[in-house]
């Protein structure tokens, strides 16, 4: 049987091993991987389906709703029923925690719930149950990674929401491959999605990550999964985000809010004040900016330091926000504002463990910079939201309203930049005094 070496992040196949792959130019992604051999069978014919007239076809969703509202926010409303799920997360952040919590909020509604694992034992399980304070005659556990005593185990108890912890370990006799191979993931999941869509059963499905934060395994299993689910956040800090990538039945990149505690994850109901707290008055290289996380406006801190280098080349260092975009904006600063910088290391920092993409928080990454070099503190009152262009000028954030609406409403009446006044990051200077 010929092998072959498939990449695990496009199904580039090779007949030998690659360090790089030519397809999507990742490095040490190929797998080596048996294809299966196809049996030669009988040409049959094949009777024509019929199809559904669109006007025809129903769209109201039943969903389950869970009594959690950040979980309902992130699932669009709460679980649809033959829904695939994807939840991912990094080691210890607590993926297992939330699985089990979400088993209690349907167990209260007496949903039955199936919960495989393949890596702890069900004593693990228990206990973990105890320490949240999880005792029900509806959640049932099994510890199993044949994936064919798996499906006839769902077949039989009918489970109103089956949970697979983990898919990468789960392999099946019937296909080649080690489990986590292309193969058997593939196969795996596939035959869990056709039972999920045939008895309209939702399905959670928790996945690996690499040590680049990025979901272990075969990209088709993201593209076969309705929904995939990211558990992200600071081991260290106790916020917690639940992300939702992907999500075919409700808008993407919502975002759900968690504080982690003794007795696991509990909702933050005012994620800005959560984010806030520790904000000290009148600091130097301190600005507040407001984030848009899918459609929930988040007011941040971003904190900068710069020091004068002892060293020939200066350096740069970002936690929650892309390093290339502090650079970028470091040197926007250089071109137009009054400061010099070649000579400076500078250090940003987003407070309380969050990983921010939005753009609208250049001017306050600039402002914090800005303030840190001088030695001047921002007034207290102070909140800057807006993307800074190549050339200077600062744009307006997208979702504008949303954001002031939230600013407004924890009492700051100072934003920047204001009305009236000369969009430019040559201004700086002016704002601050």
């Amino acid at each position: 049987m010929k092998t072959l070496f498939t990449c695990d992040q496009c199904t580039y196949s090779s007949p030998k091993w690659l360090g790089k792959c030519p397809q999507c130019e990742n490095w040490n992604t190929f797998q080596e991987n048996t294809p299966e051999t196809k049996q030669k069978s009988q040409k049959r014919t094949a009777k024509p389906a019929q199809p559904l007239t669109l006007s025809r076809v129903p769209t109201a969703l039943q969903r389950i709703k869970i009594d959690n509202h950040e979980i309902d926010r992130v699932l669009g409303g709460g679980i649809v029923p033959g829904n695939m799920i994807l939840l991912s997360g990094e080691p210890g952040i607590g993926k297992s925690t939330l699985t089990l919590q979400l088993c209690h909020y349907l167990t209260n509604q007496t949903k039955k719930v199936l919960y495989i694992s393949g890596e702890e034992s069900i004593q693990q399980i228990a206990i973990r149950a105890q320490r949240l304070k999880i005792n029900t005659e509806h959640l049932q556990l099994l510890n199993e990674t044949d994936f064919d005593t798996i499906q006839a185990t769902i077949e039989q108890e009918k489970p109103d929401l089956a949970i697979i912890d983990s898919i990468q370990v789960v392999g099946s006799t019937n296909h080649t491959g080690m489990p986590g191979s292309i193969n058997q993931v593939r196969s795996c999941t596939e035959a869990l999605m056709e039972y999920a869509k045939r008895t309209q059963t939702p399905i959670i499905l928790i996945g690996h990550v690499t040590k680049d934060g990025n979901l272990a395994g075969p990209r088709i299993l993201e593209h076969l999964v309705d929904t995939v689910l990211f558990l992200e956040g600071e081991r260290y800090h106790e916020l917690r985000l639940l992300r939702n990538l992907k999500h075919r039945f409700g808008p993407t990149n919502e975002v759900g809010i968690f504080e982690m505690t003794e007795n696991g994850l509990i909702e933050v109901k005012n994620p800005s004040s959560a984010f806030l707290q520790e904000k000290q008055e009148s600091s130097i290289g301190s600005c507040l900016s407001c984030t848009l996380e899918g459609t929930r406006p988040i007011l941040v801190e971003i904190q900068a330091l710069t020091n004068r280098t002892p060293f020939g080349y200066p350096r740069r260092n970002a936690t929650g926000i892309d390093l290339n975009r502090v650079e970028l904006l470091i040197a926007v600063l250089q071109k137009y504002s009054s400061i010099n910088l070649s000579d400076q290391d500078v250090y940003v920092n987003v407070v309380g463990g969050i990983n921010i993409k939005d753009p609208a928080v250049d001017l306050a990454i600039c402002l914090a910079i800005f303030s840190s070099h001088k030695k001047i503190a921002l007034p207290r009152d102070m909140i800057a939201t807006g993307e800074v262009g190549l050339t200077g000028e600062i744009i307006k954030a997208t979702g504008f309203e949303k954001r002031i609406k939230e600013i407004k409403k924890l009492g700051f009446s100072n934003i920047l930049p204001a009305k009236g006044e000369t969009n430019s990051i040559s201004e700086l200077g002016h704002w601050i005094g």
